[in-house]
């Protein structure tokens, strides 16, 4: 066996290692979990990472014996096809990534009745003209000073989707900083402003805002009627093999699934993109 392969072998048992031991006591039957990984980008910047982390999601599908659907087709985005789905994934999407407002009514009535949603990276600055999406996620992008080490807080040690990370996390990343913000999701996880070495100061207090040494970087939202779970974090495409981050993006997979119990379009109100959220 050639040194390459002893070393692909030695990560692959340590990524192994490291899940299996986070989530030695899951509860989530992964058989009936079947999710969709979307990857369909707007005009604009498109993150190389996409690859990665739809390689990730696979053989995390794989390792835990879910299911795991892929696409880059907005006509994915019917209530037929969406209700076979325990959550959706979106991983560093960008821009508009729906060719009509009949598919972003699908989407939007699949959260209504139940679904999951999880957020990566520049999910951040997806549907950027579309209210009620940025009021599921929590805002939309801003501004990213750029790519530099960072460190990263874990403020809520209890919550399942921060198990076994650490508390203080130091990665090269990008911070991202976000506008429109909804008062609504619980921070999980922020980036320490302190850390950033490499930036114009005066974007990052414009940016900043209010805040003055911790700024959201991952968070949950139980948002009309679905559940949804977001992190900046995931530039790099190598991020997606590196065991913490690795563990950062199951675990947020495993609290959105381990929260959606049944898709119920009977639920779901909207009868437009824009009706008023109930």
């Amino acid at each position: 066996m050639s040194r390459s392969n002893s070393a692909l072998l030695g990560f692959v048992f340590l990524w192994l290692t490291t899940i299996t031991v986070g989530w030695s006591k899951d509860d989530v039957n992964w058989k009936k979990v079947k999710v969709l990984v979307y990857t369909k980008n707007g005009k604009g910047y498109v993150h190389d990472n996409i690859p990665n982390a739809v390689q990730c999601i696979q053989r995390l599908g794989q390792q835990y014996g879910f299911k795991v659907d892929v696409s880059d087709q907005p006509t994915v985005f019917t209530e037929d096809n969406l209700k076979q789905y325990t959550t959706l994934i979106f991983p560093s999407t960008n821009n508009d990534v729906f060719d009509t407002d009949a598919q972003r009514l699908a989407f939007r009535r699949y959260i209504e009745a139940g679904g999951g949603f999880v957020g990566i990276h520049s999910v951040m600055g997806t549907e950027r003209n579309w209210s009620w999406f940025k009021r599921m996620i929590g805002g939309t992008f801003a501004w990213h000073p750029p790519f530099q080490k960072i460190r990263i807080n874990v403020i809520d040690t209890k919550h399942p989707s921060m198990a076994g990370l650490p508390k203080v996390w130091e990665k090269e990343d990008e911070f991202y900083f976000s506008k429109e913000m909804s008062p609504g999701p619980t921070i999980i996880m922020a980036n320490d402003l302190t850390s950033l070495n490499q930036g114009e100061p005066e974007k990052i207090k414009m940016f900043g805002g209010t805040y003055t040494q911790l700024y959201p970087s991952a968070w949950y939202y139980n948002f009309d009627g679905g559940y949804t779970w977001c992190t900046t974090l995931g530039h790099h495409k190598k991020d997606y093999e590196d065991p913490t981050f690795v563990q950062h993006i199951f675990q947020g997979i495993r609290y959105v699934v381990g929260q959606v119990k049944k898709i119920d379009f009977s639920k779901a109100y909207a009868d437009s993109r824009d009706t008023p959220i109930q």
